[in-house]
């Protein structure tokens, strides 16, 4: 993976006809010795594959013949359809289809992908846990992971002296309450598309960057980034996500071709604000194991002075001062 997605390698489909060499060594271009240098299958990858095949055979044992208007036959020793029925009903080769359920590493498009759900009648769960295990992406799935609980919701709104947010692997503003509103005017102002932390700390002008050290958050930001970005690498949201980034922020485009990788973690962070000032809060975060790929992040006031300052962004009687417009980016 190179520091740009534009030049990582990306999946791409291929016709239902065309296949992988199996598991294990592939073929490569022939070496000064002979012999084909082999190339390394990432095991993730192959459990992933092995984990479909599984998946795939299960649901066509439940399928019976006359439930896709074939006949029942008398000579069926094992239950559900033949692995050739499902490739003929699904359009796909013999050999293509009993290599998918023998988990090779074989190329895979969404189109074929979606034939095979039709012929076993996979529900929408199901669909999208074929396509999760096939490395197809899938815009619903993406979709659905910014649908914030409603019981997520309720927890923000009872923080009410703590500025709470819920955000996704993106760090996509997807639900707040009062007080994070009034701690990030700009950002929960922005359009839903640009309503992003990354965004706001790359774009955002430094007389109103909320980051009081935002040059010193660069790193630590983009290393938790990359390693959410490695689970969804060839995913077009995240895709586009970096590359727009990339050409907004020469910031970013610089630190995020040094290849930082972190892990999210508890530590105090300096925020500035307009009307109270400097904020010295730690963030904690928490995985919503309801929610996957969102987190609820909750800032605590680590002394007396933003205890007080925070008590002033949360009264009631609290007016803002005028935003400082800036031309849009």
């Amino acid at each position: 993976m190179t520091g740009s997605p534009r030049t990582d390698a990306t999946h791409r489909p291929a016709a239902p006809q065309r296949v992988d060499p199996p598991i294990g060594p592939a073929a490569a271009p022939i070496a000064d010795g002979g012999r084909a240098a082999p190339e390394y299958v990432r095991p993730e990858r192959a459990a992933s594959r092995a984990e479909l095949g599984a998946f795939l055979r299960s649901r066509r044992e439940r399928i019976s013949p006359e439930q896709v208007g074939l006949p029942a036959g008398r000579r069926r020793r094992t239950p559900g359809l033949r692995r050739e029925e499902v490739a003929q009903l699904s359009g796909v080769g013999v050999t293509w289809y009993t290599w998918l359920e023998q988990g090779r590493l074989i190329n895979v498009s969404a189109q074929v992908i979606g034939g095979i759900a039709r012929t076993l009648r996979l529900d929408a769960v199901e669909y999208e846990h074929v396509k999760r295990l096939a490395c197809v992406p899938s815009l619903a799935t993406l979709r659905a992971e910014d649908e914030v609980d409603s019981d997520a919701q309720t927890v923000l709104d009872d923080f009410a002296t703590l500025p709470a947010v819920v955000l996704n692997g993106r760090y996509d503003v997807l639900a707040y309450n009062a007080l994070y509103a009034r701690m990030f005017p700009s950002l929960v102002a922005a359009p839903r598309q640009r309503r992003n932390v990354i965004w706001e700390l790359f774009t955002r002008p430094a007389c109103c960057n909320p980051f009081h050290e935002w040059r010193e958050e660069c790193a630590g930001v983009v290393g938790v980034l990359r390693g959410s970005y490695a689970r969804n690498v060839g995913d077009p949201l995240w895709t586009a996500f970096v590359d727009e980034l990339i050409d907004a922020s020469p910031e970013f485009a610089t630190t995020w071709a040094a290849h930082p990788v972190s892990l999210t973690r508890t530590r105090t962070k300096l925020f500035r604000h307009r009307d109270v000032g400097v904020l010295h809060v730690r963030g904690m975060p928490t995985d919503l194991a309801t929610s996957p790929g969102q987190r609820m992040s909750v800032y605590v006031p680590q002394d007396e002075p933003t205890r007080e300052r925070l008590a002033r962004l949360a009264a009631p009687d609290f007016v803002p001062s005028p935003p400082h417009e800036h031309p849009p980016r």
